[in-house]
């Protein structure tokens, strides 16, 4: 009897290390891997006001795909990023592997919003030790299918792509400083990506088109195959290939803090894609899935909104944010 239980336990055993391995070899697959700034802000809006809390674009898209699929960061902090930062991030499954501590102080950025909370002014910006910054994957990182490059330098992002190996799908964003200063390098840098994901004004800048749906021909011309275009409360536009897609907004009673409502859109859209093993360059590409990864990244931005900084992920629940999903699908349905 004795025998028969060891065994009995040993294929037990076997079969949880099976287990194991398969769940690594699917987090593998479906592994995102986010490039960009982890920070502290300190942010002012009509009705309250916070000296210092976890922010960066690195952070927000990361934290958002965390409740899809199974997310690594590369990134730069000082001496001063707290350890409740470090296990929040944590908590939520991110791997903080290609997250480096330099001698000086984390990327400190603080702003102030008008009484529309659309129009925001920058009173304050100390890259600190980001100012430096050269990402470096982690050998482990490089062969990981899903890539996603925040608005750091066109150059840098570059650097990124060529360590990667092989990946299934690379996208990014940009900003309006780098259209302005380093345009060259930043349509030499997109050429080789899957989806770019910016803002109207900043798709206008860069197509040079005040017509969006014109702007879009033109800057998936430059090589992207997927566009989306951010419009902030009034939604999203995705182009791909020769389809659109509009998303709007979801509309809060009330906008508590926008910050990061973007990066954390990017999250939500990249999130699902890897959850859902996409390949954005497939002929046979289903536009419905890509149409439900703009909602949940609209999902998550409006998330994002209800608290400061990145307070509102922390008792967030994937059933909240199922249940949301299906609010849009109700309210945009006809």
């Amino acid at each position: 009897m004795g025998l028969v239980r060891a065994v009995r336990f040993r294929g037990r055993q076997t079969g949880r290390v099976r287990d194991g391995r398969r769940e690594a070899r699917y987090n593998q697959m479906m592994s995102l891997v986010v490039v960009g700034s982890v920070a502290y802000d300190g942010v002012e809006t009509p009705g309250a006001q916070v000296d210092r809390i976890l922010g960066g674009a690195c952070t927000y898209i990361s934290v958002a795909a965390s409740f899809f699929t199974k997310v690594s960061i590369v990134g730069v902090v000082g001496e001063d990023f707290a350890e409740e930062d470090i296990a929040f991030l944590g908590s939520r499954g991110v791997d903080l592997t290609g997250l480096e501590r330099a001698a000086g102080k984390t990327f400190f950025w603080r702003g102030r919003y008008a009484e529309d909370m659309n129009t925001r002014t920058t009173l304050q910006t100390d890259l600190n030790v980001f100012a430096d910054f050269q990402p470096k994957l982690p050998e482990s990182h490089r062969g990981y299918p899903y890539l996603l490059l925040g608005n750091i330098q066109p150059s840098l992002q570059q650097q990124v792509l060529e360590q990667m190996k092989s990946p299934r799908v690379v996208a990014g964003d940009t900003m309006d400083l780098w259209i302005q200063t380093t345009r060259d390098d930043l349509v030499a840098t997109i050429r080789h990506w899957d989806a770019l994901i910016i803002n109207d004004q900043e798709a206008r800048m860069l197509s040079g088109e005040t017509n969006l749906r014109r702007a879009a021909r033109i800057i998936m011309a430059m090589g992207p195959n997927t566009l989306i275009i951010k419009r902030g409360e009034f939604g999203a536009i995705l182009f791909h290939r020769d389809c659109l897609f509009y998303a709007p907004g979801y509309l809060l009673e009330e906008v508590f803090d926008p910050t990061g409502a973007g990066d954390s859109f990017a999250g939500g859209f990249m999130g699902y894609v890897a959850q859902k093993g996409l390949q954005l360059s497939a002929p046979d590409l289903d536009m419905r899935e890509l149409a439900r990864a703009v909602i949940y990244g609209s999902v998550m931005g409006s998330f994002c909104c209800e608290k400061f900084g990145v307070d509102r992920f922390r008792d967030l629940t994937r059933a909240e944010i199922d249940a949301r999903f299906q609010e849009f699908r109700t309210f945009t349905g006809f």
